[in-house]
């Protein structure tokens, strides 16, 4: 009996063994179903392309890069325009729209519709010359996701604020499947309604892309970088407020000021808000006429609201002191050029009003312009020309 059971016992296991000799070897699925996706930016483009979109314009961000650094590398230059602000680059689109027929593409920071509404609402509206664009749009500070201060309210009132302005909007998804279907709704209502449709763009969802064309940099061997010129600027004016611009210029001098031991109470540092760090210093040398009064402004910022230059020059005070570092580059978001390299800043300042105006690029012509710009009287305005770059630890 006992013998009996011990065969009865092995028989399903012989069994078992017998069948997985003759079943093919199994092939088991990965597991990833936790695995971060993204969206490849060549095949995002190739389908853009399949629908007759083939002109790009718009402003970096720091979420678009890797999308912003293909079209830069991959679109020919005669249909990409990297532009002044976010609403030239709408007024770009609208342009080719109007002469081809075509829907074009504006890329931006959400932080940059505050420069589209104006041509958003009062000449791509479907209620006014009906000019259909599509919008890819970084969605800084979307709910639920750490972010600078300057963007969480922004992140917050962005749908929103698409809503209010009566532009449908969908999330572009990291995947190829999932863009190819937003992309039928954004298209299917060019066809419908003949107007602008958004696509918001969260972080990390495009594929990493390195930018293959790169400029030649302002760099030289005697030029510094930018955290280094601001150390020799705090040298000159070591106790007159300034105002410094949105990007690493201000992220360089509050890690100054502390390394330092310095107080941050004569510092404004304006993180968001670009392009107007100019018009805020101003306003502070207006209304506090006995102390010298510094902008730290950027070759980006600078050409995006270039007509505050204007206003310093008809305002004119003699306390107003700008000085514009420019390494021809937006630095924080990716490198892409502002375009900055040929531009005669000096030469737009004297014509706007400025008293007295310089550029200067080694390093040994830093200090002796400093002590020039601290003893005239202004409004003065000083180019200093750096290498492009940030400390990896900023």
């Amino acid at each position: 009996a006992t013998a009996a059971a011990t065969v009865a016992a092995a028989t399903p296991a012989a069994a078992a063994n017998a069948a997985t000799s003759l079943r093919a070897p199994r092939t088991y699925r990965p597991m990833d179903e936790t695995l971060e996706t993204y969206l490849n930016p060549a095949h995002f483009h190739m389908l853009i392309r399949g629908h007759g979109t083939t002109f790009f314009a718009g402003v970096p961000d720091s979420l678009l890069k890797d999308d912003c650094s293909y079209i830069t590398d991959h679109v020919p230059t005669e249909d990409h325009v990297l532009a002044a602000n976010e609403g030239t680059a709408l007024d770009l689109a609208a342009g080719h729209h109007l002469a081809t027929g075509c829907v074009p593409c504006v890329y931006l920071q959400n932080s940059g519709l505050g420069n589209l509404v104006n041509p958003l609402l009062s000449l791509c509206s479907s209620k006014v010359y009906s000019i259909p664009v599509l919008l890819l749009i970084g969605w800084r500070g979307e709910p639920g996701r750490k972010d600078e201060p300057q963007h969480t309210l922004q992140g917050k009132v962005t749908p929103s604020l698409l809503h209010e302005m009566s532009v449908p909007y969908e999330i572009l998804p990291d995947y190829a499947d999932g863009a190819f279907a937003v992309l039928q709704k954004a298209y299917s209502h060019f066809k419908t309604e003949s107007a602008p449709f958004a696509l918001l763009i969260k972080k990390n969802t495009f594929e990493k892309y390195s930018l293959v064309k790169r400029l030649e940099p302002l760099g030289a061997p005697d030029m510094l970088h930018r955290e280094e010129i601001l150390e020799r600027i705090l040298a000159y004016f070591p106790e007159d407020p300034l105002v410094t611009t949105t990007g690493f210029t201000s992220r360089e001098m509050f890690e100054l000021r502390a390394e330092r031991g310095e107080s941050h109470s004569l510092d404004f540092l304006t993180v968001g808000s670009m392009g107007h760090c100019s018009s805020i210093a101003l306003g502070v040398a207006l209304a506090q006429r006995q102390r010298q009064v510094l902008c730290l402004d950027g070759d980006g910022a600078a050409i995006m609201h270039m007509g505050s230059f204007v206003t310093a020059g008809t305002t004119a005070p003699a306390n107003f002191k700008h000085i514009l570092i420019n390494n021809a580059v937006h630095d924080s978001v990716g490198g892409q050029p502002t375009g900055a390299t040929n531009i005669d800043f000096p030469a737009i300042a004297r014509a706007c009003g400025y008293r007295s105006v310089a550029c200067v690029a080694s390093e040994d012509c830093i200090g002796p312009a400093l002590q020039t710009l601290r003893e005239q009287e202004g409004p003065c305005f000083l180019e200093i020309r750096a290498s492009p770059g940030a400390r990896a630890d900023l």
